[in-house]
């Protein structure tokens, strides 16, 4: 054999050899990817179990901060049902200790009169509960459902001149002054008493809250979160403002909807609830001797009774089927 073939050969031999070698001596790379995917496996459960400990943290402190409002909208809610709290509520300039002495009058005298004039002692006492603790109530309940919507009838337009004049560069103040100076009663007067509070010194955030005290409904609500959370976090006040007035405007439509839709059910339900009392009341013109017995004895009088109490309840029940929440 040639000593070229047989250095050729050694040559390959020897590469060979090296070769097997090196490769034998290093990690494959099934080893190598293997090596490198626990590395970051195990990198990966750390940070796993650290997210999974962050989410645990936040979500305990996003859960105690909605409970602590909750709390606080019941708070306000029980606040805002109390009696000095309606008499306010009504723009009322009475305290209730003069409220509770009227009712006590009203009691005393819708239920002496008829005991003095022989009618029974049950009769009396329904008309002194009917009119001497119902009656007022009822009336001051009127009177701030009239006052509220009064408010919320005029509240969108309150949001829009907010919105221009913040566009425009003015002070939110300023838009304040001008909505407590410019919008019609009673809007123009709670945002003089809340311009006011602020010139005094008391930060907005509290005369918001007492703005909301003194008109408890959610539009308010919603302005003084808007306000509390531009105030907090920042943002486009004139942006967050022109939803929230198109969200009021869409309310408003819905509630109008409401009523023409349930027009026709309340004028059902004033129909059947007059109906008993007209007829008896025409029959009794057309026959008194018929209807003798249902105003002078004991069993007509526990009749009358009975059916009064029936027609209260089914109109309370046909009322609040009528009344949609939204």
């Amino acid at each position: 054999m040639e000593p070229n073939t047989i250095i050729a050969i050694a040559a390959a031999g020897g590469v060979f050899c090296l070769g097997f070698l090196l490769l034998d001596g290093a990690p494959s790379n099934t080893a190598r990817v293997n090596k490198i995917s626990g590395k970051q496996t195990a990198a990966g459960n750390f940070l796993s179990k650290l997210k999974v400990e962050d989410n645990g943290g936040r979500r305990k402190q996003i859960e105690d901060s909605i409970g602590k409002l909750e709390e606080q909208q019941k708070s306000k809610k029980k606040k805002a049902k109390a009696l000095p709290a309606r008499l306010t509520q009504a723009d009322w300039k009475m305290n209730p200790q003069t409220f509770l002495v009227i009712s006590a009058v009203i009691t005393v005298l819708a239920g002496g009169v008829p005991f003095v004039m022989g009618l029974k002692p049950l009769f009396c006492l329904g008309m002194a509960i009917v009119l001497g603790v119902g009656l007022p109530r009822y009336i001051l309940g009127a009177a701030i459902n009239r006052r509220q919507k009064k408010f919320t009838s005029s509240f969108a337009d309150a949001m829009d001149i907010i919105v221009r004049g913040v566009r425009t560069g003015l002070p939110l103040g300023d838009c304040l002054k001008i909505i407590a100076h410019e919008s019609p009663d009673p809007l123009g007067a709670e945002f003089r008493k809340v311009v006011e509070g602020e010139s005094l010194g008391i930060p907005l955030e509290i005369c918001l809250e007492q703005l909301y005290e003194r008109m408890p409904i959610s539009e308010v609500n919603f302005f003084s979160t808007v306000l509390n959370i531009q105030k907090t976090t920042g943002g486009n006040l004139g942006e967050s403002l022109a939803n929230l007035s198109s969200v009021l405007r869409g309310r408003k439509l819905l509630a109008e909807k409401i009523k023409s839709l349930s027009a026709e059910a309340k004028m059902s339900a004033m129909i059947i609830g007059a109906l008993p009392i007209v007829v008896m009341g025409l029959v009794t013109i057309a026959a008194p001797d018929y209807m003798t017995e249902l105003y002078t004895t004991p069993r007509g009088h526990q009749n009358l009774m009975i059916g009064a109490t029936m027609m209260v309840m089914g109109t309370l029940m046909m009322r609040k089927m009528m009344n949609f929440k939204f």
